[in-house]
Parts: C-alpha cells; structure tokens; sequence
C-alpha cells in the first residue's frame, strides 16, 4: 500500500478553482469547435504579451515543444549539440532521434544551471545548438551564455518548464534566446488541464515552420506553380484539404508534421491560469523565504541562488547539504521522510541514464552535478496549494533534523558511483 505523507511533495502545480470550471463550462455548452478556435488565440496572444514576444505557438506538451525546436535545428550527422545534464528527460531525450553527438555542459555550483565557462570550452566546429534550462526557476546567466552563442553562431534553446514567472535583468525566460519552451504539465507553474505547451519565437521564418509543423502540414520547401490536375485548374470550396496542390511545387521536404494542435478546453483554461500566475509565484516565495530562513539559521547548508538582478520562480526548492561539515544528505532526506515529508530529488543527471550511457557517457564527465546529486542537493515540496501550516510544520521539521545533523559525529561522504559501475 502507498505510504501517505503529512506534508505530501505536489502532483499540482498550480491551483484551480471557479474560474477555470466556469470558462469550461461556457465553452462545452457553446456549441463552437473543440480545436483551433478563439480559445487558442487568445492563450497565445495573452502569452506572446506577457513575455513581449512576437510568436507563441501553443502545442500539446513541453515534450512536443522541444521536440519541434529542435526539430527547426536542421541537425545533420556529425552536428554536434551542448545540453545540461540537470534536468527532465525531455529536454533532451529528442537528440536521440538523431545522429548527433551531445555534449553534456557541467552545471554551476550555486544555481544548476549551465556554466557558462564550461559552455565555451565544449564549442567546436560542428556545434549547432546549446539546450539550457532555468532550474527549478532561477534563470541562466543569459548575457553571458548569449554572448558566447553569437561569437560562434549557436542557436540557443530555453527550456523554460520552471521559469514561467521568473525574471532575468527585468526580461523573462522565453523571451532571452532564440527559442523558448513552456510545459504546462500538471506539476507546472500552471497548468492547461494536465499536459500542454508553449513556443516563443523572434524569427519568423521558424515561426512559420513551427506552425506547419504542429498543424500536421510538411516543412517543407515550396515553389510557386500553377497546376492543372485531372481536369481541374485550381481549388474549389467543396473540395476538402488540397492545400498548395494547385498553386505551388514542393521541392525539398524537411519533416512530414504532426497534429500538435492544443485543445480549445486546455487552451482556455490556460488563459485564466497564466492571469493568476503572479499571485501563484508570489505564493511560491513566501514558502521559499520560509525555508531560507531556517535554513541560513544552519551551518553546512547552501541555498539555490544566482547573482541579482533575478526573479526566482520558485518551481522548485533546493538547497544543498554539505557533507564537509558533517551534514549528510541521505541521512538528512532520510530523516525528513520519517517525519511525514515526502521528497522527491531532482533531476538524476542525465548523462547517465542508460540510454545516454550506451552512446557512450559517463560519470566523470560533468563532476559538479554528479557530486551535487549524490551527495548535496535537496528538493522540499513548494507549491501553492501548502496551507500555512503545512509549511510551518516543514520549517518545524527541517529545523529539528539540522539540529540533529549538527550534533552527529560526521561519517564518510557518500561516494558517486565509479564509472565501472555505471557502465554495466
């Protein structure tokens, strides 16, 4: 049987409540379409505005967002791609659909997110593309990894799945790079009914391939040409889906498409979360200062920062344990868990899970995330729906284990796993 928790780690993200029910229920006794509608529209004009964008494509996943960015890659074999190891699956698990080789950035010590450093020194003559993501909502170092990107002519791709209300210098994730990616995926900052996505675009030549793409239409390259078929000369408005056939030529075909197409239903319910979504941040950061004030109380931990001017979004919290001063991080997770507070470790690095194993990765190759994850990092619930006391009671609790902690003997540091272990 499940084990239930006191203070449980969140399945939502967000909060949903009147609102959301009310614009469904107007929308399903409308009689209107279901898909492609206005409900679409006004989610992306609402995104593209919040974040001073030109294009938002709405798609059915942060997955099928990623996917289609780097499908706009044109990647080739030998192309190489820089990406963090400090993240979900999918933001890289496309890259095996290619034969491409993908170089993994280290992470910076503070924050998680790629070291800007590290990112130029992986760059050769073959990279096309670095995939970044604003862990747990604390932005990148964006001028700098922007300024490295331009130098060598690199597309630069956010993964902004927990930095949707986060700020960088005053501007906002998906809307510092080339290309942003959104999840709305239930455990997200909000949520379109449980799966859903975002594209944010400046060029719009990409916007344009990115649209065909999620709208089961070839990228593909066309030529004006009129045609006569059978004893047709051109389209007439019986005849259902002849797209260009009278009117152009196709001459190269990139990708066959997809139906990407994101509900009206989750497309309205998107609308009323992302006009919420300020209160929701806001209430991720009372949480947050609630845990950064026990914990500063403490020696031997380190807080989830990065330089200001940033907005932390709050997706996620994190601190870490250091075992140097006899803090030891499985035994402090081990501790919260028995006091009723689920943890959930975020992310194992993804150089090494099987599948990135067997195109030959390894430990070794990014060693502060690999020393951060099995030895250091910390995730606590935060997220919205926590009542006051909730959050009190994980302050309570945190404050007794680091007392406990500090009154241990230290023990040995938790090893990481040799590479010979990895590699069976």
């Amino acid at each position: 049987m499940e084990r239930s928790y006191e203070i449980p780690y969140p399945e939502l993200g967000s909060v949903l409540g009147e609102q959301e029910i009310g614009v469904l229920t107007r929308l399903v006794t409308s009689g209107e379409n279901l898909s492609g509608g206005r409900c679409r529209e006004e989610f992306e004009r609402c995104f593209r505005e919040y974040l001073g964008v030109p294009y938002a494509l709405s798609v059915t996943s942060g997955t099928v967002a990623l996917e289609i960015a780097i499908r706009l890659l044109d990647l080739n074999e030998g192309d190489e791609v820089i990406a963090t190891p400090q993240t979900y699956k999918a933001s890289v698990q496309p890259l095996l659909n290619y034969p491409v080789k993908v170089r993994f950035c280290d992470v910076e010590p503070n924050t998680l997110n790629i070291d800007p450093g590290h990112f130029e020194s992986l760059i050769t003559s073959r990279t096309k593309a670095v995939i970044l993501v604003h862990y747990g909502g604390l932005p990148c170092d964006m001028d700098a990894i922007m300024a490295i990107a331009r130098r060598h002519g690199i597309t630069v791709i956010e993964d902004c799945a927990h930095a949707l209300g986060a700020e960088y210098r005053g501007r906002k994730p998906g809307a510092l790079a080339d290309i942003g990616c959104f999840s709305f995926h239930s455990s997200k900052n909000i949520t379109t009914l449980g799966e859903g996505g975002m594209i944010t675009l400046f060029d719009p030549a990409l916007a344009e391939r990115a649209d065909r793409i999620r709208s089961n239409d070839a990228d593909a390259v066309y030529r004006a040409q009129a045609r006569t078929i059978g004893n047709t000369t051109g389209a007439h408005p019986w005849m259902l889906h002849p797209g260009t056939a009278f009117t152009h030529d196709c001459s190269t075909i990139r990708y066959g498409g997809t139906n990407a197409t994101l509900a009206e239903p989750n497309a309205a319910v998107g609308t009323v979360q992302l006009a919420k979504l300020e209160r929701l941040v806001r209430r991720r950061a009372e949480i947050a200062a609630a845990y950064t004030d026990v914990l500063k109380q403490h020696p031997g931990v380190r807080m989830h920062e990065g330089p200001d001017p940033v907005r932390h979004a709050h997706h996620l919290y994190t601190f870490f344990a250091d075992p140097a001063d006899g803090i030891l991080r499985d035994r402090l997770v081990s501790r919260l868990d028995a006091l009723g507070v689920q943890m959930q470790l975020r992310y194992f690095p993804m150089h090494l899970l099987a599948e990135w194993r067997a195109r030959g990765h390894t430990t070794g190759e990014c060693p502060v995330a690999e020393r951060l994850w099995f030895e250091q990092q910390v995730n606590l619930p935060c997220h919205p729906a926590m009542t006051d006391r909730q959050v009190g009671q994980v302050v309570s609790r945190l404050d007794t284990v680091l007392g406990q902690e500090a009154r241990d003997q230290p023990i040995a540091s938790v090893t990481t796993p040799t590479a010979e272990g990895w590699n069976r």
